[in-house]
């Protein structure tokens, strides 16, 4: 595929200008966690598409794992998380990271997040994969929205913060092999070159490439692509994790049905009322999201039914109620009471495991750029994100690459200066309907590259896609759907090629035709990276590079 460098045209000899010293592209909960951690005598800039609220961090009804039961110890959070990560997990990062996690959380606190509590203390839930009690909520299944609260007051008190909303970051300005800040289009709809010491990228996932998703709709990868156009390295494109229930009826949103229903003692039922997890599984309804997602289609399949059903129905209505209200309320609009109706669910795309390459600190391989949370691919994870894990994983990476990238700013020269980049127009080739090919592409990676997968499926899309790409990545657009359509393609892309490319089934990539996991092969990671030329070409060739990282197999209990 080829792709323009910058999507759009600017001279910085006549365009609007900005300096700052950080600058943070996403308001979720990583995004504005580094905003927070850089020094108060720094200016920081804080880029959001939509409004703060509009990000997957405030729609999260899951909690945050963390070790804070004198019966949990760090040492089984560990084990919990590589297990569930297919033995594709950095075990030093896993290790810092749950560490962390109590501190991170009590911070929180200390910054007005109400947690919900029993007899003055935490109460901790339990989730798929956890060994232990050890996940924080708020108000029952809204802690996304409790967290970003909190998180957001704090940021608008903080002098040197400043916000902008409803920006679309179009493109990282790069030169002479740095970042040096990005292209902004605002609600004026004039590019703005923003022009900062450090940025870091935290522009959440991509679950809008595909037709079912828990996403909101500014999901759209953004962040993999301009990291991919500015010759950043992407790592584990083909790891997404499908959430296994989300709410299907015709007519609504996917609103996810959170982890911690199941935590708290829900059956999936088939079509015919049968309990079908116990037979995938010895840990039935508390398997692994990947497992559990797994399970459900081919139940599907075996049923020729849509969809599966969660039951509460002999749980305590009252526990229900008070433990789910938003969940109940959802419900409630399309006539079902969720303690005794059973849930249409089925598997929606989620979490996108793999991203931008980051080392311990957020330092991607670009210079001047950093990245922390749902757009990076940090280790954290491996090939299944384990339930609870990624508000942590937000909160711990946002404070460091802030921090270092606090450093940087500090330490590298005082004077700012706007340097003169030219992106030159294209020719605008026949106006077609963007909304049609959006719908089209988001269709055909639910069917292809989705939770099962084979090479036959994958390579169908990659030939789809590319037919996409050639009319619509050469096309001059001046609006964010069309932005976004070129970023979702680009975005897709890469998860497609680095599908095709694993050739076995591990964690949240399950292949039919290579049913199996392949450790002697395949127990590695891959990256694709554009080949930018001198920094700033005009046009660049994706070309895609596995690498094989190999380690020293883990035993299961690791």
């Amino acid at each position: 595929m080829i792709t323009p460098r910058y999507l759009l045209p600017f001279d910085s000899r006549r365009a609007i200008h900005r300096f700052t010293d950080v600058l943070v592209i996403g308001g979720g909960l990583a995004g504005l966690r580094a905003a927070n951690a850089v020094e108060p005598n720094l200016s920081v800039l804080v880029v959001t598409k939509d409004h703060l609220r509009e990000s997957n961090s405030n729609y999260a009804q899951g909690g945050i794992a963390g070790v804070l039961d004198p019966e949990d110890c760090f040492d089984d959070h560990v084990r919990d998380t590589l297990i569930a990560g297919a033995n594709l997990c950095d075990r030093d990062v896993v290790d810092r990271v749950v560490r962390e996690g109590p501190r991170r959380i009590e911070e929180l606190i200390r910054w007005g997040t109400q947690f919900d509590t029993d007899a003055g203390e935490l109460a901790l839930g339990r989730e798929g994969g956890h060994s232990h009690e050890r996940i924080v909520h708020a108000m029952g299944d809204a802690t996304g929205r409790e967290v970003m609260r909190a998180v957001i007051d704090r940021s608008r008190e903080a002098p040197n913060i400043d916000i902008w909303e409803n920006a679309f970051t179009v493109d990282l300005l790069t030169l002479e092999g740095r970042c040096r800040g990005a292209v902004i289009v605002g609600q004026n709809e004039r590019p703005t070159m923003v022009w900062a010491k450090e940025t870091i990228l935290c522009t959440g996932g991509v679950g809008q490439v595909f037709r079912e998703s828990t996403n909101p709709s500014v999901a759209t990868g953004d962040g993999t692509s301009i990291a991919y156009r500015a010759g950043v390295q992407l790592r584990d494109m083909e790891f997404i994790q499908f959430h296994p229930t989300v709410l299907y009826i015709a007519g609504s949103s996917r609103s996810l049905i959170t982890e911690a229903v199941r935590g708290e003692g829900a059956y999936l039922l088939d079509s015919h009322g049968d309990r079908f997890m116990p037979n995938y599984d010895d840990r039935a309804e508390l398997a692994p999201r990947d497992i559990v997602s797994q399970s459900i289609v081919s139940q599907m399949s075996a049923t020729s039914h849509p969809c599966v059903y969660l039951s509460l129905a002999h749980l305590d209505p009252k526990l229900v109620l008070s433990r789910f209200p938003g969940i109940a309320a959802t419900c409630k609009q399309f006539g079902l009471d969720i303690t005794t109706d059973r849930i249409p669910v089925r598997p929606g795309a989620h979490y996108m495991i793999g991203g931008v390459t980051v080392d311990s600190q957020g330092r991607t391989n670009l210079p001047g750029l950093w990245a922390a949370g749902e757009a990076t691919s940090s280790g954290l994870h491996g090939a299944n994100r384990l339930a609870s894990n990624s508000l942590l994983e937000g909160l711990v990476y946002g404070a460091h690459a802030g921090e270092a990238a606090s450093r940087a700013a500090a330490e590298g020269p005082h004077k700012m200066i706007a340097y003169r980049i030219q992106q030159t127009a294209r020719e605008h080739s026949q106006a077609f309907d963007i909304a049609d090919v959006r719908v089209s592409l988001k269709s055909l990676m639910g069917r292809l590259v989705g939770v099962q997968r084979d090479a036959d499926g994958l390579t169908q899309a990659n030939e789809q896609i590319r037919s996409f790409s050639a009319y619509v990545m050469s096309h001059q657009f001046n609006s964010v759907e069309g932005w976004e359509l070129q970023n979702l393609l680009l975005t897709a892309s890469a998860m497609t090629s680095a599908a095709l490319a694993r050739c076995e089934s591990r964690g949240v990539h399950f292949r039919s035709d290579y049913s199996e996991v392949d450790n002697e092969n395949w127990r590695c990671h891959q990256t694709q990276q554009i080949d930018v030329d001198g920094g700033y070409p005009v046009r660049g060739e994706l070309i895609t590079r596995p690498t094989f990282d190999h380690v020293a197999p883990q035993s299961s209990n690791d």
